[in-house]
Protein backbone atom coordinates (compact mmCIF):
# COMPACT_ATOMS: atom_id res chain seq x y z
CA UNK A 1 0.00 0.00 0.00
CA UNK A 2 2.77 2.50 0.81
CA UNK A 3 4.30 1.88 -2.70
CA UNK A 4 1.02 2.30 -4.06
CA UNK A 5 0.53 5.72 -2.13
CA UNK A 6 4.31 6.77 -3.27
CA UNK A 7 3.85 6.07 -6.48
CA UNK A 8 0.45 8.02 -7.10
CA UNK A 9 2.26 11.18 -5.13
CA UNK A 10 5.36 10.65 -7.41
CA UNK A 11 4.02 12.80 -10.18
CA UNK A 12 2.84 15.52 -8.10
CA UNK A 13 5.96 15.60 -6.25
CA UNK A 14 7.82 15.82 -9.35
CA UNK A 15 5.32 18.70 -11.00
CA UNK A 16 5.55 20.93 -7.91
CA UNK A 17 9.27 20.56 -7.50
CA UNK A 18 9.71 22.32 -11.16
CA UNK A 19 6.84 24.65 -10.04
CA UNK A 20 9.37 25.90 -7.31
CA UNK A 21 12.34 25.92 -9.43
CA UNK A 22 11.33 27.84 -12.20
CA UNK A 23 10.08 30.63 -9.73
CA UNK A 24 13.51 30.61 -8.08
CA UNK A 25 15.60 30.46 -11.21
CA UNK A 26 13.74 33.42 -12.82
CA UNK A 27 14.94 35.98 -9.81
CA UNK A 28 17.72 37.78 -11.18
CA UNK A 29 21.42 38.42 -9.11
CA UNK A 30 22.13 41.69 -9.25
CA UNK A 31 25.05 43.72 -7.19
CA UNK A 32 26.01 47.20 -6.89
CA UNK A 33 28.58 48.76 -8.33
CA UNK A 34 30.25 51.85 -6.81
CA UNK A 35 31.83 54.98 -9.14
CA UNK A 36 35.54 53.78 -7.99
CA UNK A 37 38.44 50.83 -8.98
CA UNK A 38 37.60 48.75 -6.48
CA UNK A 39 34.06 46.83 -6.99
CA UNK A 40 33.18 44.41 -3.87
CA UNK A 41 30.47 42.13 -4.57
CA UNK A 42 27.44 44.50 -2.85
CA UNK A 43 23.86 43.54 -3.38
CA UNK A 44 21.34 45.74 -4.07
CA UNK A 45 19.25 47.36 -1.24
CA UNK A 46 16.65 49.84 -1.54
CA UNK A 47 17.62 52.08 1.92
CA UNK A 48 18.45 54.92 -0.32
CA UNK A 49 16.25 54.89 -3.15
CA UNK A 50 13.66 58.11 -3.41
CA UNK A 51 10.99 57.71 -5.59
CA UNK A 52 12.17 61.12 -7.49
CA UNK A 53 14.94 58.12 -8.47
CA UNK A 54 14.75 57.32 -12.21
CA UNK A 55 15.84 53.47 -12.70
CA UNK A 56 16.33 52.41 -16.22
CA UNK A 57 16.52 48.78 -16.78
CA UNK A 58 18.98 48.46 -20.07
CA UNK A 59 19.30 45.13 -22.54
CA UNK A 60 21.26 44.78 -25.49
CA UNK A 61 21.52 42.03 -28.18
CA UNK A 62 18.20 39.76 -27.92
CA UNK A 63 19.00 38.59 -31.35
CA UNK A 64 15.53 37.36 -32.06
CA UNK A 65 14.91 35.37 -34.80
CA UNK A 66 11.02 35.55 -35.59
CA UNK A 67 9.19 33.27 -37.80
CA UNK A 68 12.85 31.58 -38.07
CA UNK A 69 13.08 30.58 -34.73
CA UNK A 70 13.36 26.69 -33.80
CA UNK A 71 11.99 24.65 -31.43
CA UNK A 72 14.33 24.95 -28.50
CA UNK A 73 14.47 28.97 -29.26
CA UNK A 74 10.56 29.27 -28.91
CA UNK A 75 10.28 26.69 -26.11
CA UNK A 76 13.23 27.07 -23.86
CA UNK A 77 15.29 30.16 -24.91
CA UNK A 78 12.55 32.68 -25.74
CA UNK A 79 10.71 31.25 -22.60
CA UNK A 80 13.15 31.30 -20.16
CA UNK A 81 14.47 34.76 -21.61
CA UNK A 82 9.97 36.04 -21.17
CA UNK A 83 10.06 34.98 -17.60
CA UNK A 84 13.42 36.63 -16.53
CA UNK A 85 12.16 39.59 -18.05
CA UNK A 86 8.52 39.37 -16.28
CA UNK A 87 10.13 38.80 -13.11
CA UNK A 88 12.68 41.54 -13.19
CA UNK A 89 9.87 43.93 -13.69
CA UNK A 90 8.74 42.40 -10.85
CA UNK A 91 11.51 42.21 -9.02
CA UNK A 92 13.34 45.60 -9.75
CA UNK A 93 10.45 47.85 -10.83
CA UNK A 94 12.00 49.98 -13.54
CA UNK A 95 10.28 53.15 -14.72
CA UNK A 96 11.86 52.80 -18.40
CA UNK A 97 13.44 50.01 -20.24
CA UNK A 98 16.22 50.99 -22.58
CA UNK A 99 17.37 48.31 -25.79
CA UNK A 100 21.00 48.93 -27.17
CA UNK A 101 20.56 47.51 -30.58
CA UNK A 102 20.66 43.96 -32.71
CA UNK A 103 17.26 43.14 -31.77
CA UNK A 104 17.55 40.73 -34.16
CA UNK A 105 19.75 37.86 -35.03
CA UNK A 106 20.22 39.00 -38.77
CA UNK A 107 17.59 41.36 -39.37
CA UNK A 108 19.79 43.09 -42.16
CA UNK A 109 18.76 39.66 -44.34
CA UNK A 110 14.97 39.95 -43.47
CA UNK A 111 11.98 40.99 -45.31
CA UNK A 112 9.70 43.26 -44.20
CA UNK A 113 7.18 40.70 -43.76
CA UNK A 114 9.87 38.91 -41.83
CA UNK A 115 10.99 41.78 -39.57
CA UNK A 116 7.72 41.75 -38.65
CA UNK A 117 6.89 38.65 -37.08
CA UNK A 118 10.61 39.40 -34.94
CA UNK A 119 8.68 42.84 -34.01
CA UNK A 120 5.93 40.28 -32.51
CA UNK A 121 8.38 38.07 -30.95
CA UNK A 122 9.75 41.39 -29.39
CA UNK A 123 6.52 42.31 -28.19
CA UNK A 124 5.80 38.98 -26.27
CA UNK A 125 8.98 38.80 -24.77
CA UNK A 126 8.88 42.01 -23.31
CA UNK A 127 5.54 41.35 -21.74
CA UNK A 128 5.12 44.41 -18.79
CA UNK A 129 7.92 46.56 -20.15
CA UNK A 130 5.21 47.64 -22.70
CA UNK A 131 3.55 49.52 -19.90
CA UNK A 132 6.95 51.44 -19.65
CA UNK A 133 8.45 53.96 -21.91
CA UNK A 134 10.53 51.80 -24.21
CA UNK A 135 13.63 53.26 -26.24
CA UNK A 136 15.34 51.18 -28.76
CA UNK A 137 18.36 51.84 -30.61
CA UNK A 138 19.39 49.86 -33.74
CA UNK A 139 22.95 47.53 -33.96
CA UNK A 140 24.38 46.38 -36.82
CA UNK A 141 22.35 43.05 -37.07
CA UNK A 142 19.22 45.50 -37.17
CA UNK A 143 20.39 47.25 -39.85
CA UNK A 144 23.73 46.39 -41.78
CA UNK A 145 27.21 46.30 -41.99
CA UNK A 146 28.82 48.99 -43.42
CA UNK A 147 28.62 47.22 -47.15
CA UNK A 148 24.80 46.62 -46.80
CA UNK A 149 23.79 50.05 -45.30
CA UNK A 150 20.71 51.73 -46.81
CA UNK A 151 19.19 54.93 -45.45
CA UNK A 152 16.05 53.89 -46.53
CA UNK A 153 16.07 50.35 -44.96
CA UNK A 154 17.11 52.00 -41.77
CA UNK A 155 14.17 54.39 -42.05
CA UNK A 156 11.79 51.50 -42.46
CA UNK A 157 13.09 49.77 -39.03
CA UNK A 158 13.58 52.86 -37.17
CA UNK A 159 9.55 53.84 -37.68
CA UNK A 160 9.31 50.40 -35.76
CA UNK A 161 10.45 51.90 -32.54
CA UNK A 162 9.36 54.95 -30.75
CA UNK A 163 11.64 58.07 -30.69
CA UNK A 164 14.16 57.39 -33.79
CA UNK A 165 14.33 59.87 -36.12
CA UNK A 166 14.64 58.42 -40.16
CA UNK A 167 19.21 57.66 -39.09
CA UNK A 168 18.03 56.21 -36.47
CA UNK A 169 19.21 58.48 -33.82
CA UNK A 170 16.35 59.90 -31.01
CA UNK A 171 16.86 62.87 -28.33
CA UNK A 172 14.06 62.62 -25.09
CA UNK A 173 13.90 63.91 -21.56
CA UNK A 174 12.16 61.79 -18.77
CA UNK A 175 12.30 62.68 -15.14
CA UNK A 176 14.31 65.72 -16.09
CA UNK A 177 17.07 63.01 -17.58
CA UNK A 178 18.20 64.02 -20.88
CA UNK A 179 19.14 60.90 -23.32
CA UNK A 180 20.48 61.01 -27.07
CA UNK A 181 20.97 58.29 -28.84
CA UNK A 182 23.22 58.31 -31.99
CA UNK A 183 22.64 55.61 -34.98
CA UNK A 184 26.70 54.64 -34.08
CA UNK A 185 26.77 52.07 -37.11
CA UNK A 186 26.52 55.14 -39.43
CA UNK A 187 29.81 56.97 -37.83
CA UNK A 188 31.73 53.45 -37.86
CA UNK A 189 31.10 53.12 -41.75
CA UNK A 190 32.59 56.51 -43.11
CA UNK A 191 31.36 59.02 -45.33
CA UNK A 192 27.88 58.46 -45.82
CA UNK A 193 24.15 60.19 -46.08
CA UNK A 194 23.45 58.31 -42.86
CA UNK A 195 26.55 59.69 -41.22
CA UNK A 196 25.92 62.91 -42.39
CA UNK A 197 22.29 63.01 -40.83
CA UNK A 198 23.86 61.64 -37.61
CA UNK A 199 26.64 64.35 -37.22
CA UNK A 200 24.17 67.20 -37.92
CA UNK A 201 21.63 65.59 -34.88
CA UNK A 202 24.93 65.99 -32.95
CA UNK A 203 25.53 69.23 -34.07
CA UNK A 204 21.59 70.06 -33.32
CA UNK A 205 22.30 68.65 -29.55
CA UNK A 206 25.14 70.40 -28.64
CA UNK A 207 23.49 73.70 -29.71
CA UNK A 208 20.23 72.86 -28.26
CA UNK A 209 22.09 71.44 -24.47
CA UNK A 210 24.18 75.08 -25.11
CA UNK A 211 21.49 76.97 -25.36
CA UNK A 212 19.60 75.82 -22.16
CA UNK A 213 22.46 75.93 -20.25
CA UNK A 214 23.45 79.37 -20.79
CA UNK A 215 19.90 80.74 -21.35
CA UNK A 216 20.81 84.29 -22.93
CA UNK A 217 20.80 86.05 -26.02
CA UNK A 218 24.14 85.25 -27.54
CA UNK A 219 23.30 81.81 -27.15
CA UNK A 220 19.95 81.54 -29.12
CA UNK A 221 21.69 83.83 -31.65
CA UNK A 222 23.95 81.01 -31.62
CA UNK A 223 21.34 78.31 -31.88
CA UNK A 224 19.92 80.15 -35.24
CA UNK A 225 23.07 79.87 -37.32
CA UNK A 226 22.86 77.06 -40.19
CA UNK A 227 24.41 73.42 -39.25
CA UNK A 228 27.93 73.22 -41.99
CA UNK A 229 28.14 70.29 -43.92
CA UNK A 230 30.60 67.95 -41.87
CA UNK A 231 33.13 65.96 -43.56
CA UNK A 232 34.81 63.09 -41.62
CA UNK A 233 37.18 65.55 -40.27
CA UNK A 234 33.97 66.99 -38.32
CA UNK A 235 33.17 70.83 -38.04
CA UNK A 236 34.01 71.95 -34.41
CA UNK A 237 32.11 74.00 -32.45
CA UNK A 238 33.58 76.41 -29.57
CA UNK A 239 31.74 74.71 -26.21
CA UNK A 240 31.67 76.20 -23.29
CA UNK A 241 30.55 73.23 -21.34
CA UNK A 242 32.22 71.17 -18.92
CA UNK A 243 32.66 67.58 -18.49
CA UNK A 244 29.77 65.53 -17.95
CA UNK A 245 27.31 68.51 -18.08
CA UNK A 246 25.76 66.87 -21.43
CA UNK A 247 23.39 64.46 -22.24
CA UNK A 248 23.22 60.40 -21.15
CA UNK A 249 24.75 59.16 -24.52
CA UNK A 250 23.35 55.58 -25.82
CA UNK A 251 24.62 53.91 -28.76
CA UNK A 252 25.47 50.66 -29.96
CA UNK A 253 28.92 50.68 -30.42
CA UNK A 254 31.75 51.28 -27.55
CA UNK A 255 33.23 54.91 -28.07
CA UNK A 256 37.17 54.77 -29.12
CA UNK A 257 38.68 53.69 -25.33
CA UNK A 258 42.09 54.60 -23.71
CA UNK A 259 42.57 53.75 -20.41
CA UNK A 260 41.42 51.53 -17.38
CA UNK A 261 38.51 49.34 -17.94
CA UNK A 262 37.03 46.91 -15.40
CA UNK A 263 34.86 43.93 -17.04
CA UNK A 264 33.77 40.53 -16.07
CA UNK A 265 35.16 37.67 -16.47
CA UNK A 266 33.91 34.34 -14.65
CA UNK A 267 31.31 35.87 -12.96
CA UNK A 268 34.19 38.07 -11.23
CA UNK A 269 35.49 41.88 -11.96
CA UNK A 270 38.91 42.29 -13.69
CA UNK A 271 40.53 45.55 -14.20
CA UNK A 272 42.81 46.18 -17.39
CA UNK A 273 44.51 49.57 -19.19
CA UNK A 274 44.39 48.53 -23.02
CA UNK A 275 45.61 51.95 -24.41
CA UNK A 276 44.99 49.98 -28.09
CA UNK A 277 41.35 50.57 -27.56
CA UNK A 278 40.67 47.25 -28.66
CA UNK A 279 38.35 44.52 -26.27
CA UNK A 280 39.61 42.71 -23.80
CA UNK A 281 41.34 39.74 -24.81
CA UNK A 282 38.94 37.82 -22.29
CA UNK A 283 36.08 38.26 -24.65
CA UNK A 284 34.74 35.07 -26.36
CA UNK A 285 31.33 34.47 -28.22
CA UNK A 286 29.66 31.73 -27.84
CA UNK A 287 29.05 31.09 -31.54
CA UNK A 288 25.79 31.98 -33.32
CA UNK A 289 24.67 29.88 -35.94
CA UNK A 290 23.95 31.92 -39.02
CA UNK A 291 25.20 34.50 -38.36
CA UNK A 292 29.58 35.54 -38.77
CA UNK A 293 31.10 36.77 -35.96
CA UNK A 294 32.06 40.61 -35.65
CA UNK A 295 35.39 41.66 -34.52
CA UNK A 296 34.76 42.84 -31.38
CA UNK A 297 37.70 45.25 -30.93
CA UNK A 298 35.05 47.22 -32.99
CA UNK A 299 34.80 50.93 -31.85
CA UNK A 300 33.51 54.26 -33.31
CA UNK A 301 36.76 55.71 -35.04
CA UNK A 302 38.48 58.00 -32.31
CA UNK A 303 37.70 61.00 -34.56
CA UNK A 304 34.14 60.61 -34.13
CA UNK A 305 34.65 59.67 -30.32
CA UNK A 306 36.54 62.91 -30.17
CA UNK A 307 33.98 65.39 -31.44
CA UNK A 308 31.16 63.39 -29.46
CA UNK A 309 33.09 64.30 -26.38
CA UNK A 310 33.80 68.06 -27.45
CA UNK A 311 30.10 68.67 -29.05
CA UNK A 312 27.86 66.73 -25.86
CA UNK A 313 30.04 66.35 -22.72
CA UNK A 314 28.18 63.02 -21.63
CA UNK A 315 26.74 62.74 -18.72
CA UNK A 316 27.23 59.22 -18.96
CA UNK A 317 27.67 56.26 -22.15
CA UNK A 318 26.14 53.46 -22.20
CA UNK A 319 26.85 51.49 -25.15
CA UNK A 320 26.82 47.38 -26.09
CA UNK A 321 27.77 45.25 -29.34
CA UNK A 322 30.63 42.94 -27.31
CA UNK A 323 28.27 40.83 -25.30
CA UNK A 324 30.15 41.41 -22.03
CA UNK A 325 29.90 43.83 -19.28
CA UNK A 326 32.67 46.06 -19.05
CA UNK A 327 33.25 49.50 -17.03
CA UNK A 328 35.42 51.84 -18.30
CA UNK A 329 36.52 55.49 -17.67
CA UNK A 330 37.54 57.94 -20.35
CA UNK A 331 40.10 60.26 -19.85
CA UNK A 332 38.48 62.94 -18.93
CA UNK A 333 36.18 60.97 -16.23
CA UNK A 334 33.43 60.57 -18.26
CA UNK A 335 32.36 56.64 -17.11
CA UNK A 336 31.44 54.79 -20.30
CA UNK A 337 29.36 50.93 -19.14
CA UNK A 338 28.99 48.39 -21.43
CA UNK A 339 26.07 46.37 -21.42
CA UNK A 340 25.94 42.19 -21.80
CA UNK A 341 23.70 40.37 -24.08
CA UNK A 342 20.56 39.08 -22.64
CA UNK A 343 20.52 36.45 -24.44
CA UNK A 344 21.93 32.46 -24.94
CA UNK A 345 22.75 32.60 -28.22
CA UNK A 346 26.14 33.74 -27.58
CA UNK A 347 26.49 33.45 -23.92
CA UNK A 348 26.27 31.04 -21.18
CA UNK A 349 25.23 33.73 -18.34
CA UNK A 350 23.45 36.83 -19.83
CA UNK A 351 23.03 40.25 -18.02
CA UNK A 352 21.46 43.44 -17.49
CA UNK A 353 21.88 46.62 -16.36
CA UNK A 354 19.79 49.42 -14.06
CA UNK A 355 21.23 52.76 -13.57
CA UNK A 356 19.45 54.80 -11.43
CA UNK A 357 19.78 58.60 -12.01
CA UNK A 358 19.17 60.83 -8.55
CA UNK A 359 17.39 64.09 -9.94
CA UNK A 360 20.26 66.57 -10.83
CA UNK A 361 22.67 64.69 -8.75
CA UNK A 362 25.85 63.90 -11.67
CA UNK A 363 26.55 60.30 -9.83
CA UNK A 364 24.18 57.57 -11.77
CA UNK A 365 24.31 54.47 -9.81
CA UNK A 366 24.91 51.42 -11.77
CA UNK A 367 23.76 47.26 -11.02
CA UNK A 368 24.75 44.66 -12.65
CA UNK A 369 22.07 42.09 -12.97
CA UNK A 370 23.11 38.27 -14.02
CA UNK A 371 20.28 35.47 -15.01
CA UNK A 372 20.67 31.84 -14.60
CA UNK A 373 23.08 30.24 -17.02
CA UNK A 374 21.67 27.96 -19.89
CA UNK A 375 24.21 25.32 -19.07
CA UNK A 376 22.77 25.80 -15.26
CA UNK A 377 19.02 24.80 -16.56
CA UNK A 378 20.09 21.94 -18.60
CA UNK A 379 21.78 20.49 -15.97
CA UNK A 380 19.06 20.67 -13.73
CA UNK A 381 16.81 19.13 -16.40
CA UNK A 382 18.73 16.38 -17.77
CA UNK A 383 19.75 15.16 -13.81
CA UNK A 384 15.33 15.35 -13.17
CA UNK A 385 15.28 13.04 -16.19
CA UNK A 386 17.67 10.58 -15.19
CA UNK A 387 16.52 10.50 -11.39
CA UNK A 388 12.63 10.36 -13.51
CA UNK A 389 13.71 7.56 -15.08
CA UNK A 390 15.60 5.78 -12.14
CA UNK A 391 12.65 5.80 -9.91
CA UNK A 392 10.51 4.38 -12.75
CA UNK A 393 12.21 1.47 -13.01
CA UNK A 394 12.85 0.80 -9.29
CA UNK A 395 9.27 1.22 -9.05
CA UNK A 396 7.90 -1.24 -11.65
CA UNK A 397 11.05 -3.48 -10.44
CA UNK A 398 9.66 -3.30 -7.17
CA UNK A 399 6.40 -4.07 -8.35
CA UNK A 400 7.29 -7.48 -10.05
CA UNK A 401 8.97 -8.72 -6.84
CA UNK A 402 5.19 -7.93 -5.17
CA UNK A 403 3.60 -9.78 -7.78
CA UNK A 404 5.38 -12.37 -8.12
Amino acid sequence: MVAVAWRSLFPLVIISAFVIYEEWVSFPSCRLLPNTADLPDEHVGNEDDSPEDLRVMMVANLLLLGSEAGFIDLYFRDYYMSKFFKKSFQILKPDMLLVLGDVSAHGSELSKSKWLSVLHQFDHMLGPFLELPLHVILGERDVGKCSDLDAKFVNWIARNFPGLDSSGCGAFEISNISFVSLNAIALLCGNSRLQFDVEKVIERESVYLQTEIKGNAEANNESGMLIRELSSDFGWRENAMTPGSGPVLLLHFPLHRFGSTNFMEGGTFKSIIDPSGHGSASVESRGFSRTSPYDLSQTVPPNATKYIFHALKPRIIFSAHTHEFSDHTHPDGTREVTVPSMTWKVRDNPGFIVATFRGNRSTVRVTYCSVARESHILTVYTSALVLFLFLVIVSNTLRLKSLS
